[in-house]
């Protein structure tokens, strides 16, 4: 094999190669932002509590700087505007767990907006409010929790389907219109743990630990380039091998 015989087989290692290292590069940068994620929330979630942002500060809220904030709210609990998001909780707090709802509740404020509490996770045989009225708390209230931004669409999570009261994300401005609320802040509160009347919701179970696996994606990444480099520089001796065998051998018949 010349030369030209091996320009394809060069071109597409190359192109492989290329796309393998983009992958590794891209699981670094990935890892590197989840550890600052993990430090942020860390460092966040230990500040005081703060009384959460009023309506005129609302267009400033930002994700890098004021997602899992600690904050307070006070106003009084909407309970039959409430929306039950699926989720399956797997590693839980309290001592319920498994597939389920969390509880979302408008907290209607004295000026009339709303700010939609997650006020904590029911297992599935506990969605109809009358099996936990205890917790459907009347009168003045005064939530601590953290401030969550909407949660971002993904392959993994089907979209909502408000038509079907079928909801799998947390989306206040979908939540809000579907409910008829007239004004709703774009962040919702993660109620903590302070138990509710009957033990239910049952709050504080955000989750704030995240898997970090992408030193371990990169590597796989990177190895697999080296891996490929080697067969190709092995497959290109063998071939070169074999072309020099080829032209030996008229030679050793003269």
């Amino acid at each position: 094999m010349n030369a030209r015989g091996l320009l394809l087989p060069t071109l597409a290692a190359l192109v492989v190669l290329g796309v393998l290292v983009g992958l590794g590069t891209w699981q670094m940068e990935r890892l590197a932002w989840k550890t600052e994620l993990v430090a942020q929330v860390r460092a966040r979630t230990s500040e005081r509590p703060i009384p959460a942002p009023p309506p005129r500060e609302w267009p400033d809220i930002d994700r890098a700087q004021d997602e899992y904030l600690p904050v307070t709210a006070s106003g009084r609990f909407d309970h039959g505007r409430e929306t039950l998001i699926y989720t399956v909780l797997s590693d839980p707090k309290g001592p319920f767990k498994g597939p389920g709802y969390l509880v979302i509740t408008p907290l209607m404020q004295a000026d009339g907006s709303a700010i939609l509490v997650n006020r904590g996770f029911v297992p599935e045989d506990r969605r109809n409010p009358t099996t936990r009225a205890a917790g459907q708390v009347e009168g003045p209230v005064t939530v601590t929790g953290l401030l969550r931004l909407p949660e971002e669409a993904n392959w993994f999570v089907p979209d909502n389907a408000p038509e079907r009261n079928a909801w799998f994300r947390r989306d206040p401005e979908e939540i809000g219109r579907a409910r008829g609320l007239a004004r709703v802040a774009p962040f919702t509160i993660d109620a903590d743990g302070t138990p509710n009347p009957g033990g239910l919701p049952q709050g504080g179970e955000t989750r704030l630990s995240f898997p970090n696996k992408h030193l371990e994606y990169a590597l796989t990444w990177y190895g697999l380039a080296v891996t490929l480099v080697g067969v190709y520089v092995a497959f290109v001796i063998t071939r070169l091998r074999g072309r020099r065998d080829d032209l030996d051998a008229p030679r050793a018949a003269d």
